[in-house]
């Protein structure tokens, strides 16, 4: 089921993307949402789930995520805060290096899911909502080739399949690491929203579309919180 549900939001998100990716407005607000969302997530269930375990070095994982996804920007250029340059020479080829940077991403987040029992929890419903933009920005750049090639599917099923695939693997892993799988995709998240909404705008103006997108996704992820049952 949760694998369904990974694999589920990442071809609605290309297909969003496919249909409204001229719409760039529309893919920066999910995506500021989804920051709000993320963040928000990690401050209320992931974090206090990490420094709760007792594990006295887990800070340091957190630090590592934070640092592997700024390695991981170098390879997709910042694609998955919403940054999609066009350059006439990339208009029919998604670089090889874009691919391995998101599957590693995906990857990551898809481990510390292989201990978990509930079909959404907090942490699986971050991963969803933060696919949904990643993928639409795919779905929209692949989309600009106008083909549905062969080698379209491939990158969307490679995408699809990362988290599913970090999951499968989780399995394999003594399950008492997995706070440290979870702490360096904390430090990954953390990064990623803060550097999306942080990012400076225009002159430092007050964005106001922005402000109530990112607390429309922390709503959002406060209203799980407080309908979620805690009871690990």
């Amino acid at each position: 089921m949760i694998v369904i549900a990974l694999m589920l939001s990442v071809l609605l998100g290309v297909f969003l993307g496919k249909y409204f990716g001229s719409q760039q407005k529309f893919a920066k607000n999910l995506l500021v949402m989804s920051a709000g969302f993320l963040i928000t997530i990690c401050i209320n269930e992931v974090f206090p789930e990490i420094y709760g375990s007792g594990e006295h070095n887990v800070g340091i994982f957190v630090i590592a995520g934070v640092l592997l996804q700024m390695l991981l920007e170098s390879l997709t250029k910042g694609f998955e805060h919403g940054h999609f340059h066009h350059h006439a020479e990339d208009e029919h080829i998604l670089p090889i290096a874009l691919i391995v940077g998101l599957f590693v991403h995906a990857f990551i987040e898809g481990i510390p899911l292989a201990q978990e029992k509930e079909v959404f929890s907090p942490y699986l419903t971050g991963i969803l909502f933060h696919n949904l933009p990643i993928s639409f920005v795919l779905g929209s750049f692949l989309a600009r080739s106008k083909t549905f090639s062969p080698k379209f599917w491939l990158v969307v099923l490679i995408f699809a399949l990362a988290s599913p695939l970090g999951m499968w693997i989780g399995h394999y892993f003594n399950p008492e690491h997995k706070i440290y799988f979870l702490a360096v995709v904390a430090g990954i998240f953390l990064h990623i929203s803060s550097v999306i909404i942080f990012e400076s705008n225009k002159n430092h103006k007050m964005d106001w579309s922005k402000i109530i997108f990112v607390v429309l996704g922390i709503a959002l992820a406060m209203l799980g919180h407080l309908t979620h049952d805690h009871h690990h």
